[in-house]
């Protein structure tokens, strides 16, 4: 996904290079634009809900550890410890357990073009709810994602009468819809702790969460632990969810914050074209031409917002 921690303030750890940064930065969006046909895979054996916990709960294992053991876990001040119960609980926890949930019933490219939708919703809920201008290039931005999604449901191309394909899409869309109320809820926050102090206790809320609705929504399957199972479990917790985190940051204290946005639009293009190579999912016209319009959108949605914010801070 986007960046988990863009509301954050800027952390001090060991800054990179440019050339590290750019590097780092493209070992982010490969390794998350392959976990969406890991994930359809990992659902073989994991069930949905349980998936989610066991990942969020590894993730915010590893991270406690990895900041446990260069002395740099600590305890956020009170001052912020409500927005991090808003983004644990909405950003990742409900924005997470919808995403395993829906992509039992989606092609694992078009959940990833479908959950990328994030930053187009962000456009009406801070109109609505932050007072924010709909200026010319974010009417655009949003008019080719809302494009991109009409494509995407046009029923020339979408089976209206699977209603187990419409549920799918739904509960990803509400995904995406989540991700965005978290961004919105968090935007006018005046954070006092670091993105670093903030995560882990995010991901222990969330793996709170997703623990609590494994068990209320067990349906009695059990987990096939075998070599591949625990192999992507591992992948999604630890790297996936842990690692990327961390090397999100460090990457934005290296790179102008319209380059990591932009560039993390290769995840939904590589979950696209990485499920149709990994899974043999088709790559139909309306899938391409909903990925055009999505990530266009998206690029001129963030690209207006930071050139607003280059603004603000000048004048």
């Amino acid at each position: 996904m986007t960046d988990p921690a863009r509301s954050l303030p800027a952390d001090r750890p060991t800054v990179h290079s440019a050339a590290g940064a750019y590097g780092l930065l493209a070992a982010v969006v490969c390794i998350w634009g392959v976990n969406w046909p890991f994930m359809k895979m990992g659902l073989e054996w994991l069930p949905a809900f349980w998936f989610n916990a066991l990942r969020l709960g590894l993730g915010a294992a590893t991270l406690f550890a990895l900041l446990a053991a260069v002395r740099r876990l600590r305890v956020p001040p009170r001052h912020d410890w409500p927005m991090i119960a808003v983004v644990g609980t909405i950003q990742i926890g409900l924005f997470m357990a919808l995403v395993h949930w829906g992509l039992q019933y989606v092609p694992a490219g078009r959940a990833a073009l479908l959950a990328y939708t994030t930053p187009i919703w962000v456009v009406p809920g801070a109109m609505l709810f932050l007072g924010e201008r709909l200026t010319g290039p974010r009417a655009l931005g949003l008019a080719a994602g809302l494009a991109g999604l009409a494509v995407l449901f046009n029923p020339l191309s979408f089976d209206w009468t699977d209603a187990r394909v419409v549920k799918g899409n739904l509960i990803l869309l509400a995904a995406a819809l989540c991700w965005a109320t978290g961004i919105v809820f968090v935007k006018r926050h005046v954070w006092r702790c670091t993105a670093l102090d903030a995560v882990p206790w995010q991901l222990l809320i969330a793996a709170t969460i997703g623990l609590v609705l494994a068990l209320a929504a067990d349906d009695g399957r059990a987990i096939d632990w075998n070599v591949r199972s625990i192999l992507i479990l591992v992948y999604n917790g630890s790297l996936a969810t842990a690692l990327t985190v961390w090397a999100v940051i460090s990457i934005n204290l290296a790179l102008p914050a319209v380059t990591t946005s932009l560039a993390m639009l290769g995840v939904p293009a590589g979950g696209l074209f990485l499920s149709a190579l990994i899974l043999g999912e088709a790559l139909t016209y309306s899938l391409l031409m909903g990925l055009v319009l999505i990530v266009g959108g998206v690029a001129t949605v963030a690209w207006t917002d930071r050139k607003e914010t280059l603004a603000t801070t000048v004048t």
